[in-house]
């Protein structure tokens, strides 16, 4: 049996939940038009301090993840529909800001506003997919993540061709598109029932923190962002580092996220119909981690260039080759094992609690990285993506174990 394509296995889904791959292609879009070209508008436009940028684009991200508890837990109590309407249209506001002030206030009320907004829409979308799909979850989000995946690669060449003109003219199309998608979500997304919770949302906090099952698998499963964080830490400065020119940076980005958009839905159809779920997690995990051994070799023996030599970025995107890989059978797997480690009644507080512990460990992650890059050496250069290795050998052992005991079915 061939697997299905993309087109297909979007046909497939129902009604609501192909609004979703849509939006989800829309909401990437919007966001990645702007927000990679932020830091160079408040530094070279604005004349902002470089460690200004540094507190808005780290309020942004604490914003975004340490509220996503809170997101989650409004999506089981409220309804996934409204907070997801609610969080779309926050980034209506948040980039509307972003085009229209240039005070510090402002943009830094626009970055609380775009990590809350995500906060909110992130574990609701989410939970709502994952109810949408039922039995087909795997096969949802690996459409789900193509979309996502094809929004960030057409975000930032729409960003730089509308930056020719302004930057405020890129936030303003951005909050065009939220608003777009928020009118859709109005009129087009059906509202789920929602069920009635007797405990207090401490009680349901406390209902999943003593869940044992589901905390080892969020503490397994966190390999996967903290894995994925070195797209943006790791991989691009080891391939800077070695070709001597930024501009490989995107070439890397480009591999990856065009690899992901073709394999996405056929490896995740592929190992559906080979291995339980959770050794499909297990195997993209150890493959993430894989996805650093080209770079673990070749780091101590290649120098640092001073000039333009292409072939040495080959370990790299090679790398983030074997590294998609991984996420197109780790990501797709771990949502259809959330409703069964978790609960279906909690859904969205589950995802909530997941992705915060993930956030968190991720932060660990990347600093330990960051510290051993920071090192320095031929003698040091494999140090982080060794330590990354492991990162991802730690997080395939434990869900294999999990596996193994029957904790995943």
């Amino acid at each position: 049996m061939t697997a299905p394509s993309v087109r297909a296995q979007f046909r497939a889904l129902t009604p609501a939940a192909r609004l979703l791959v849509v939006n989800q292609f829309g909401i990437n879009v919007g966001f990645y038009m702007v927000v990679p070209f932020l830091a160079t508008y408040l530094v070279d436009d604005l004349g902002y301090a470089a460690a200004l940028v540094g507190v808005v684009l780290g309020v942004r991200t604490l914003s975004q993840q340490g509220l996503f508890l809170v997101g989650g837990t409004a999506a089981d109590r409220l309804g996934a529909r409204p907070v997801i309407v609610l969080g779309c249209a926050l980034r209506v506001l948040a980039f509307g800001l972003f085009a229209l002030v240039t005070s510090p206030v402002g943009i830094v009320s626009a970055a609380v506003l775009t990590g809350f907004a995500g906060a909110l829409f992130n574990p609701a979308v989410r939970a709502y997919l994952s109810r949408e799909a039922g039995e087909e979850r795997a096969g949802a989000f690996a459409v789900f993540n193509t979309a996502a995946d094809a929004g960030a690669f057409a975000g930032p060449l729409l960003g730089a061709a509308l930056l020719a003109v302004d930057f405020r003219l890129v936030a303003a199309v951005a909050c065009v598109t939220f608003l777009l998608l928020t009118v859709a979500q109005v009129l087009v997304l059906p509202a789920h029932p929602v069920e009635t919770h007797t405990e207090g949302v401490l009680g349901s906090w406390g209902t999943v923190v003593r869940n044992r099952r589901f905390v080892a698998f969020t503490f397994c499963g966190s390999a996967h962002l903290a894995l994925y964080n070195q797209v943006y830490l790791v991989l691009p400065l080891e391939a800077q580092r070695v070709t001597g020119t930024p501009a490989v940076v995107g070439v890397l980005f480009a591999v990856s996220t065009v690899t992901g958009i073709v394999l996405y839905v056929r490896v995740a159809a592929w190992a559906g119909r080979r291995w339980p779920p959770g050794t499909c997690v297990a195997v993209g995990l150890a493959l993430m981690g894989a996805g650093f051994v080209p770079v673990a070799v070749s780091a101590p023996l290649l120098p640092t260039a001073t000039g333009l030599v292409p072939a040495a970025a080959l370990p790299v995107l090679a790398g983030a080759m074997v590294f998609t890989f991984g996420i197109a059978l780790a990501n797709p797997f771990t949502m259809q094992l959330m409703p069964v480690v978790g609960s279906e009644r909690l859904i969205g507080t589950y995802y909530g609690f997941y992705y915060l512990v993930s956030a968190l460990v991720a932060a660990a992650v990347s600093a330990a990285a960051g510290a051993l890059l920071d090192l320095g050496g031929p003698g040091w250069r494999a140090a982080a993506p060794v330590a990354l290795i492991a990162v991802g050998l730690a997080g395939a052992a434990g869900t294999a174990l999990m596996q193994r005991r029957g904790h995943l079915t």
